[in-house]
């Protein structure tokens, strides 16, 4: 594509001075910029879809796993217990 249309990941480094100059660097474009990447960070890192069995499975699964260290000397003395 375009080159002014690419993300800065998708960029190559000998095409960056390229790329740069394609910026809109006045104030509004650099609140446009911040914006953009404010929008994207809240997307992905914020407002996610909530919900679904894997939710709940690894709900589930971090629970046992905190379970069984809680009561990893209790259940450890038992099994001794049950071996002799």
């Amino acid at each position: 594509g375009p080159l002014s249309g690419r993300l800065l990941m998708d960029v190559r480094l000998g095409e960056l001075p390229a790329w740069l100059s394609t910026c809109d660097f006045s104030p509004q474009g650099l609140l446009g910029g911040v914006q953009k990447a404010w929008s994207s960070y809240y997307d992905k890192y914020i407002n996610v879809k909530r919900g679904g069995p894997a939710g709940i499975s690894m709900l589930l699964a971090g629970y046992c796993l905190l379970s069984y260290g809680w009561n990893y000397q209790h259940i450890s003395k038992i099994s001794f217990l049950v071996s002799l």
